[in-house]
């Protein structure tokens, strides 16, 4: 079975670890739970977001029980509702579990909703730029040319119109905001065009964790070049190849990547472990790949 089948284009309807204890000897535990006024939201959003950012950041390690509740509300000078209100938004992010015996505890990392958008906005704040980016681009090498694929297979003329809209608004962009903000909207069109919902919530996390990378490329002189890349992704989406849309979706990644080495000297890939399958220098200056991807 052809795993980019175009029949459905007309078929388908439109590190730190710290115990709480030691926490609480050592005073970080009254930083976490140090309430601070000025976030601007509603009482529970702010609390979970402290908690979420101490959690994130290590205060707090996998396994290790949080305070009391009425302990939070003695340090934070908060109600115990408010509290019970954070700690179910932190339940439902999976970063807490609780337990009547137990009580409520960290989970490990990988029960984490790491696409959650509060979840995605805590890790820009705790992560160094370097091992994001790193991640980031691992992501979209292993999702985005599949994406463009499947979109160039399964795009309806309402979505190939949106897609080169948001390519109109690249190329008119006054500054360097406004390309961002269409180029953001340019690979979540690609993401929606593939009507495979399991890839939108990617589109929608991209929405957020791009916007630093796409502000660095932003910066530099290659613009043109890179509207040459997303016209060629454009067009072979719209022409049904998903062959070349893989193959312009790859390129595009790969001088992304060399963008951000000359601009400010950082290889997406330099760190990665030698057993990692990360794409070749070769690849990433943008090879054309010539392997028609196939489902058993």
């Amino acid at each position: 079975m052809l795993l980019y089948d175009q029949s459905s284009r007309s078929a388908r309807p439109a590190a730190r670890r710290l115990v709480a204890g030691a926490a609480i000897r050592d005073g970080r535990e009254s930083t976490l739970f140090t309430f601070d006024d000025a976030l601007g939201r509603n009482l529970h959003t702010r609390l979970a977001d402290q908690i979420g950012i101490g959690i994130l950041r290590g205060d707090i390690g996998p396994g290790d029980p949080l305070p009391s509740e009425l302990r939070i509300c003695d340090m934070m000078g908060v109600s115990r509702t408010a509290v019970r209100e954070a700690i179910r938004v932190l339940v439902g992010k999976g970063l807490l579990e609780s337990k009547p015996k137990s009580g409520t505890r960290v989970r490990d990392p990988e029960n984490w909703n790491h696409l959650d958008p509060d979840v995605l906005r805590w890790r820009l704040e705790v992560t160094d730029l370097d091992t994001y980016l790193k991640k980031l681009f691992q992501l979209r090498f292993a999702v985005e040319p599949t994406a463009s694929a499947l979109g160039a297979a399964a795009a309806e003329p309402a979505d190939v119109e949106k897609i080169r809209l948001a390519f109109a608004r690249m190329a008119e962009a006054p500054n360097e905001e406004a390309f961002v903000d269409a180029d953001l909207a340019f690979h979540r069109a690609i993401y929606v065009a593939t009507h495979n919902e399991f890839f939108w919530p990617v589109a929608q996390m991209f929405a957020l964790a791009l916007r630093e990378s796409f502000r660095i490329g932003a910066k530099g002189s290659h613009r043109k070049r890179a509207l040459a890349e997303h016209g060629a992704l454009v067009d072979a989406i719209a022409a049904a190849d998903p062959e070349k849309a893989h193959g312009a979706a790859l390129k595009l990644l790969g001088n992304a990547a060399n963008d951000l080495v000359r601009l400010c000297g950082r290889d997406p890939f330099a760190a990665a472990p030698s057993r990692a399958v990360a794409p070749t220098s070769r690849s990433r200056r943008g090879a054309a790949t010539k392997t028609a991807a196939r489902a058993p």
